[in-house]
């Protein structure tokens, strides 16, 4: 499931997230959500969260 839904993502999901530094090399950072950041039903890059880390990014597979 990818992560341009807002609907499809919940406070304490396990999520794959990329982070603006790392938009070209495509990295992903695991963890889970602690806040939902768009307010949008969606967003085609995918709907920005921040982690329970404190890794912010935007979500690009629900687990």
């Amino acid at each position: 499931m990818n992560g341009t839904n807002r609907i499809d993502i919940k406070i304490n999901s396990k999520v794959r997230v990329v982070q603006k530094h790392h938009q070209r090399s495509g990295e992903l950072t695991e963890g889970l959500v602690q806040r939902i950041l768009t307010n949008s039903p969606n967003h085609p890059h995918g709907i920005k969260v921040k982690l329970i880390s404190g890794v912010v990014g935007r979500v690009k597979v629900i687990l």
